[in-house]
């Protein structure tokens, strides 16, 4: 079940606001800023949601410039929120439990586990290849499912906001599923999903192993340029909210309705 998990209001009074904007601020605060949220704005500080508006709709809020890390959870995650998923929470439990469960036990011997991965790697493929499942995993990737209603980019200086189901559509419709490949004689085979746009790889699900503090964890990233390509090349700007907020595709018919 998901757990509860803690909500906090951002107060942005005035001078707090202008003080913010002279020192830089997050991208989360900029967008609350943006479509007038000047004096607080709630966010889920270990949840997806980012920014919450006027609606009381929630918002994904990305920006960077290279890679997103959608996820990075450890076991305990796929045995208890990933259910219900036509297994494929159980099977990124079984990638990491293909790892001893000590660190240093892993570093005596790092071939036999990544040979135990190769099958369950090969599995969660095959599940992602179907439109359904793809879809279904995206969602809770990225969404949490309902939890959120948009995904809000900052790129350029823009907010682009995309509704949840252009997103996860144009995603399952466009994105190819493969496993990753030997890349030399010390790599090993099926060690990775790939998410595919046009034959670059544009996410990347695999497990982390490389220090105490994240090991037996499993990551799933996305190259933001290559996201971005997608949503623009398959998402029309539908609204204008303004000078720095543009509204795409399906999101026009429901944000921004609190504007006069």
């Amino acid at each position: 079940m998901e757990n509860a998990k803690p909500i906090r209001k951002r107060g942005l009074s005035h001078d707090g606001a202008r003080i913010i904007r002279l020192k830089g601020h997050t991208d989360e605060q900029e967008f609350a800023l943006a479509i007038g949220l000047a004096h607080e704005y709630v966010d889920d500080i270990r949840g997806k949601k980012d920014v919450i508006d006027q609606a009381g709709d929630a918002h994904s809020v990305k920006g960077g410039e290279k890679k997103w890390q959608i996820f990075l959870y450890s076991l305990s995650r796929f045995e208890n929120d990933f259910i219900n998923m036509n297994g494929m929470g159980e099977l990124l439990a079984e990638c990491i439990k293909s790892f001893p469960e000590s660190f240093e036990e892993y570093q005596k011997d790092k071939i036999a586990p990544k040979e135990h991965l190769r099958p369950y790697m090969v599995m969660l493929a095959k599940k992602l290849q179907d439109k359904v499942n793809l879809k279904m995993f995206l969602s809770k990737a990225i969404f949490n499912n309902e939890e959120c209603r948009y995904l809000t980019v900052k790129e350029k200086g823009i907010f682009h906001v995309f509704s949840k189901e252009d997103v996860l559509n144009v995603m399952i419709g466009n994105l190819e599923v493969f496993n990753s490949k030997s890349l030399s004689k010390r790599s090993f085979p099926e060690q990775k999903v790939i998410l595919r746009y046009k034959g670059k790889n544009l996410g990347e699900i695999e497990m982390r192993n490389d220090s105490l503090v994240h090991y037996r964890e499993i990551r799933f990233n996305m190259i933001k340029p290559r996201v971005m390509t997608l949503l623009f090349d398959k998402i029309s700007v539908t609204k204008e909210y303004s000078k720095i907020v543009l509204v795409h595709g399906n999101a026009s018919k429901r944000f921004g309705s609190w504007k006069k």
